[in-house]
């Protein structure tokens, strides 16, 4: 709490900035909220709620609630800087599994040197991106410039420089991942995305690829995972999101030796980068000017 309330008193410091638990607020004082979980009901507690604000990309906790107020608006955290994180969280994930990182950390932890040649370049490589979105269309940028082939599917046609855009749920996704040598999964969490990465999907695919998933746990079925890893129909898989958050410590993709697993960080702002964010969203709100990013209940995302 400390680093917000520092944050926020240089940024904007006629706001008065209070902990989510702090007993002395009076609900009905409160306008804005900055808030990842909330507990189920607390958001309808404030009358003169005005904003409600994600501390993340992903909105899903707060959605869930089903006494959420759904007149206010709900704006997803994307900044810059979280644009940029995803971006090198893909590069980087997307180098690990063509470079066979897992493999050399693997005979490091064993202190074995056994010799081996990664078989692909960037040049001769087409990552595969599910969702152009804001967080997307930053990572299929930083893949071009590094040398990728990249092509995107989204829901609707995209204009990205250099990026062939699918879109649809026939000929051209089919035809998307046949291409894919490195699939990447960032879409929204909507009922239609939810288990989507799965044994169907993968038997659209090519023999041995990659995948990345940073988008949403509930989109990757983890059993279909492991078993086409298990197979050769995956080559790799590099995986940031899990159904369930912390990941138990038994569960089996923790040794398994074609995955690489971080803990739900590839795109996670500073607080201070955050507050920036808020503070000139709640300038531009003071002034009636309209929130960009703010999640459509409808379309679910």
């Amino acid at each position: 709490m400390p680093d917000w309330t520092s944050a926020f008193a240089r940024l904007a410091p006629h706001l008065d900035v209070r902990f989510w638990d702090d007993p002395t607020v009076d609900p009905a004082q409160v306008h804005y909220v900055l808030v990842w979980d909330p507990e189920p009901g607390r958001l309808r507690r404030y009358p003169n709620l005005k904003v409600i604000f994600g501390s993340g990309a992903g909105v899903d906790f707060i959605v869930r609630d089903p006494d959420l107020p759904k007149h206010i608006p709900l704006v997803r955290m994307a900044t810059a800087g979280a644009a940029q994180r995803m971006a090198e969280y893909v590069t980087w994930a997307v180098l690990s599994l063509m470079k066979e990182a897992r493999r050399s950390a693997r005979l490091q932890q064993e202190r074995r040197w056994e010799y081996f040649e990664p078989e692909r370049i960037a040049t001769r490589t087409t990552v595969g991106i599910m969702g152009l979105g804001h967080m997307g269309s930053a990572a299929a940028l930083m893949l071009k410039g590094v040398g990728f082939r990249v092509i995107g599917w989204s829901r609707s046609r995209k204009d990205l420089p250099g990026v062939e855009s699918f879109v649809g749920q026939g000929a051209e996704r089919d035809a998307f991942l046949r291409e894919s040598d490195i699939l990447v999964c960032l879409l929204p969490a909507t009922e239609e995305t939810r288990g989507i990465i799965s044994a169907s999907l993968f038997a659209r695919m090519k023999d041995g690829a990659g995948l990345v998933n940073a988008g949403r746990g509930m989109q990757q079925v983890t059993g279909d995972i492991l078993a086409a890893l298990d197979s050769g129909k995956l080559s790799g898989a590099v995986l940031d999101v899990f159904e369930e958050e912390p990941l138990p410590p038994e569960h089996p993709v923790w040794t398994h030796p074609k995955v690489l697993v971080t803990p739900h960080i590839a795109s996670l702002p500073s607080r201070a980068e955050r507050a920036e964010h808020v503070a000139e969203l709640i300038r531009r709100h003071a002034r009636g000017e309209a929130l960009p990013n703010c999640y459509d209940h409808a379309r679910g995302y």
